[in-house]
């Protein structure tokens, strides 16, 4: 079975983005092992916001929403759009079972790429395999946090860490199924 992998970026207390929407803290001198990550995956898991904001910045980017990606079967999970760009597959209807039901086709690892409504329901319902998170050291104090409150504990075993000059920190996670 494929694994559904959370990657983003985040501050050291939590945010995925600003409290304006803003993620201009997010380090781009380098890959940060992004292009290793790519040689893994084949499809991406999106929400509407995610996707309207990733359609914006290619918009003006030469069509690269994320630079250097490959090209990957886009799923944007949304009940309120009616469309989506030409290649990208709409999940409206029943967005969990789908969920599964794509990890259970053939393929490479799948990205989870945001936001955070979709990340949340899909945590909660078992369907995430892997955290990959790359901490960025700044405190913004305020913003959207990746993970709200929630009544039960998710038990994570580390896969790797990897320390940049710059101060991020690259954290690989795998969820643990069997105590969640």
């Amino acid at each position: 079975m494929r694994k559904l992998i959370l990657g983003l970026a985040i501050t050291l207390d939590g945010y995925i983005e600003g409290p304006n929407g803003e993620f201009d803290w997010c380090f781009t001198d380098q890959d940060y092992g992004l292009n290793e990550f790519f040689q893994r995956i084949d499809a991406i898991f999106i929400g509407r916001k995610s996707y309207e904001v990733a359609q914006q910045f290619a918009e003006g980017n030469d069509g690269e929403a994320v630079p250097g990606m490959p090209p990957l079967v886009e799923y944007v999970f949304s009940n309120t759009l009616k469309s989506v760009k030409t290649g990208a597959i709409l999940i409206a209807d029943n967005a969990m079972d789908e969920a599964r039901k794509i990890k259970q086709q053939p393929g490479k690892d799948i990205w989870l790429y945001g936001g955070a409504s979709l990340t949340e329901a899909m945590m909660h319902e078992g369907l995430v395999d892997e955290l990959w998170l790359s901490v960025h050291p700044i405190l913004l104090g305020s913003g959207r946090p990746l993970f709200s409150q929630s009544d039960s504990r998710t038990h994570l075993t580390l896969i790797e860490s990897k320390p940049y000059a710059s101060g991020l920190i690259s954290l690989r996670y795998s969820v643990n199924k069997d105590r969640v």
